[in-house]
């Protein structure tokens, strides 16, 4: 696979802070291939209009938010607009689905525009109104007037549709093309705000374009509907969304995780009852949410919408049930993706002979092995912390250092300050770290 030097910096910095990389992830892409298929064929579906559902479970180390951006990035590669939301307590509760729409308009992403994609995506549907009319050949180019009227016509058409969805998300943006052309740049980037869900726009402002308030919980799914009709007008195949870690739901107050169920519930409802054409929706969590006394159990509706019953082997399992179990790293798969690393790596560093050989697949199988072991031999949650210690300790060192020998000069060492609770958990539980009371 051809990857560019920029991506390839992208990675492997990433990898360096213990973080998964927010592209290339094809490249880095281990014991996935047999969810291309119907990820393909599900997208296909919802580019044609369809709205799909996806649950995706599995321990930590399994590789959860790897998995959602691999399909992000896939989807782009099909015309998609994307978004990311990290479900969490505080920030991002799932039940205030307002700030849910208004993080996932600030990661929304598309081929074209890493991040920050919700003006452009604005702009460009706009410019695609004067585009259509100039395509139509019936008026001069020059007539600056007969071109706005006939792109004013144009839009109320489109705007049909919309304002039946959402009639706030229709005045906002005849509101913010008449400010955009009489050059009112303020109110055109406070309604821009506004419609991506940004709370503090001046009054004023609104009443410029006779909306009020802020969206709220209800305002959100509206204006959601409202997006994915621009995103299909503006020739994206749909929008994917994912929200990542919901399983933090199980630690909040039991009124509020009963907010944020029902809020789930109602999102496949409405997914369900055609409301978001268009519309891929990804969930990430642990199998205690699934499963568990404090997650999706406690909303039997919601429970049952969701129940899969996995089979004892993993490979019979079924992708195109709503959840998808993901399974844990093995060692072979562990230093599979480590070589990858180490060749990513050596196509883009100073000594890329001597990385190749330093750290050739003999030692990547001896550092992987060192490292489960000082986590309790649990594979599953070893890649994190293996691969930044590739990266960091490994390869950088051999690369900076012509004297350096990995054999001979680095001795895996942890801290607990570079540990997140499980991995620090599971080295606790390794034998090395129990202390006797004698």
């Amino acid at each position: 696979m051809e990857i560019s030097p920029e991506r390839r910096r992208e990675i492997i910095a990433a990898l360096r802070k213990g973080t998964v990389p927010q592209r290339g992830l094809d490249f880095l892409a281990v014991g996935l291939q047999r969810f291309d298929s119907v990820i393909a064929e599900e997208l296909t579906d919802v580019a044609q209009g369809s709205a799909i559902f996806k649950a995706v479970r599995g321990e930590y180390g399994c590789g959860k938010t790897f998995f959602a951006r691999w399909v992000q990035e896939f989807a782009k590669q099909q015309g998609f607009a994307t978004a990311e939301v990290q479900i969490s307590e505080t920030e991002t509760p799932l039940h205030r689905l307002e700030t849910v729409y208004r993080r996932a308009m600030e990661q929304l992403s598309t081929p074209d525009c890493f991040l920050g994609a919700f003006r452009s995506i604005l702009d460009g549907w706009f410019y695609g109104l004067e585009e259509d009319v100039l395509a139509e050949g019936t008026i001069d180019p020059s007539d600056e007037k007969a071109l706005a009227d006939r792109a004013d016509e144009l839009l109320e058409q489109r705007l049909v549709e919309i304002t039946r969805a959402t009639p706030q998300f229709a005045a906002a943006l005849r509101s913010y093309r008449t400010s955009q052309r009489n050059g009112d740049h303020a109110t055109a980037e406070g309604l821009a705000g506004w419609l991506a869900g940004q709370p503090h726009v001046a009054a004023s402002i609104k009443r410029e374009a006779g909306i009020k308030g802020d969206v709220d919980h209800f305002a959100a799914l509206s204006f959601l509907r409202g997006l994915l009709l621009i995103l299909k007008d503006s020739g994206f195949s749909g929008l994917v969304l994912v929200l990542d870690e919901i399983e933090t739901i199980q630690r909040v107050r039991s009124d509020v995780r009963e907010k944020g169920l029902n809020a789930l519930r109602q999102l496949l409802d409405d997914i369900d009852g055609g409301r978001f054409p268009g519309l891929y929706l990804v969930i990430t969590g642990t199998p205690a949410f699934y499963d568990g006394p404090q997650g999706i159990q406690r909303l039997e509706p919601l429970a049952q919408r969701l129940h899969v019953d996995f089979p004892s082997n993993a490979q019979f399992d079924n992708p195109r049930a709503v959840q998808l179990r993901l399974t844990t790293f093995d060692h072979d798969r562990l230093v599979e993706v480590g070589t990858k690393v180490r060749d990513l790596f050596a196509a883009d560093c100073k000594a890329p002979e001597r990385v190749r050989s330093l750290a050739n697949t003999e030692y990547i199988d001896t550092l992987a092995r060192s490292m489960t072991g000082k986590l309790g031999g649990k594979v599953g949650i070893t890649p994190r912390l293996f691969l930044k210690k590739l990266v960091v300790n490994v390869l950088d060192t051999i690369d900076l250092h012509d004297s350096f020998d990995p054999r001979k000069d680095y001795e895996l060492t942890l801290s607990s300050n570079e540990m997140t609770p499980v991995e620090r958990e599971a080295q606790a539980q390794n034998v090395d770290d129990i202390e006797l009371d004698l």
